[in-house]
C-alpha cells in the first residue's frame, strides 16, 4: 500500500488533531484531500510529486488515509461535510473554517524553513487555496476541480476581504485544473478566477464532451488522481506534467 512508504504525524491546531503524512525532501508541497478523503490514488499522486523532487504533506481532514476509493464513501463523505461546522459547503462568499487549521500549518513549515510551499487542492478542497494567497508562503497554488461552494457556479468559496487583499498585494501565479463537461466544477467558475486575477490565473480544462478523442467519460472529475491516465499525449499527463512544471518553477525561484 502507497500510504506505508510515508510518515504519519498528528498535528494539533486549537481543539482539533489531524494526521499528517510526508514523504521525500525538497520543496515542500501540501496535498489536500479530495472526497472521500486520502484515498490511494491520492497518495500515488503525493509519490509523484515527491519522486520529481519535493516533500509532499498529504493532510488527512475526512475519510480513511490509504483505501481504496469506493463511491459509497463519497457519499457518505459529503453527507458528512455538509454538517460539520468546519465545511462551509453552501458559502460563496466565505471560507471554510478548517482553512485556519491548514493556514497554521503552512506558517509553521515557513517559520522553520523561511521558504515557501505549492498547494493541491481537490475537489471540496479545490479553492482552499483562494483564501491563502496573499500569505507570505503561499507560492505555488494549485486548484484541481474546485467544487465549492455547490451554488452559485460562479462562486469561489473565499471570503471578498481575502480576495481584495490578494488582488491588492499581487498574487502569486494560480494554475486550475478541470474537465469541460464537470458539474461539480462549471466554468462559469474559472471564469471568474480569470476576471479576478487576470495576470496570474492558468487555467487547464480537458475536453470530456462525448464524443472527444481521448474517449475520458463526461462523469470524469478527478484530473491528478482517479480519472488520470499514466499515457504520453493523454490530456491527463498533459495536465500532470504543467502541475509538476508549475510547482517547479514556482517554487525552486523562491521570489
Amino acid at each position: 500500500m502507497p500510504i506505508l512508504d510515508y510518515t504519519k504525524q498528528a498535528t494539533t491546531y486549537g481543539k482539533k488533531t489531524f494526521d499528517v503524512y510526508t514523504k521525500g525532501m525538497g520543496p515542500d508541497v501540501i496535498i489536500l484531500p479530495e472526497i472521500p478523503g486520502l484515498h490511494e490514488a491520492v497518495f500515488e499522486l503525493g509519490d509523484r510529486i515527491a519522486s520529481a523532487g519535493f516533500r509532499v504533506h498529504l493532510l488527512s481532514l475526512f475519510g480513511t488515509p490509504g483505501k481504496p476509493f469506493r463511491f459509497r464513501d463519497s457519499v457518505k463523505e459529503i453527507s458528512k461535510a455538509c454538517i460539520k461546522k468546519e465545511f462551509a459547503v453552501f458559502a460563496s462568499r466565505r471560507s471554510s473554517p478548517i482553512c485556519e487549521w491548514i493556514k497554521s500549518y503552512c506558517t509553521t513549515l515557513y517559520q522553520e524553513n523561511q521558504k515557501g510551499v505549492g498547494l493541491i487542492g481537490m475537489c471540496l478542497t479545490g479553492n482552499f487555496a483562494l483564501s491563502m494567497l496573499a500569505e507570505p508562503w503561499m507560492l505555488a497554488p494549485i486548484l484541481s476541480q474546485p467544487s465549492l461552494p455547490f451554488l452559485p457556479k460562479s462562486g469561489l468559496h473565499a471570503f471578498p476581504d481575502e480576495i481584495d487583499k490578494a488582488q491588492k498585494q499581487g498574487p502569486p501565479p494560480i494554475l486550475g485544473l478541470r474537465f469541460t463537461w464537470d458539474l461539480l466544477c462549471p466554468k462559469q467558475r474559472f471564469t471568474n478566477l480569470k476576471k479576478k486575477f487576470p495576470q496570474h490565473f492558468t487555467a487547464i480544462e480537458i475536453d470530456s464532451s462525448p464524443g472527444n478523442p481521448h474517449r475520458i467519460p463526461p462523469i470524469a472529475h478527478s484530473v491528478l488522481t482517479l480519472d488520470f491516465v499514466d499515457q504520453e499525449g493523454h490530456p491527463t499527463k498533459y495536465a500532470m506534467n504543467e502541475t509538476l512544471a508549475f510547482l517547479n518553477h514556482n517554487l525552486r525561484n523562491d521570489r
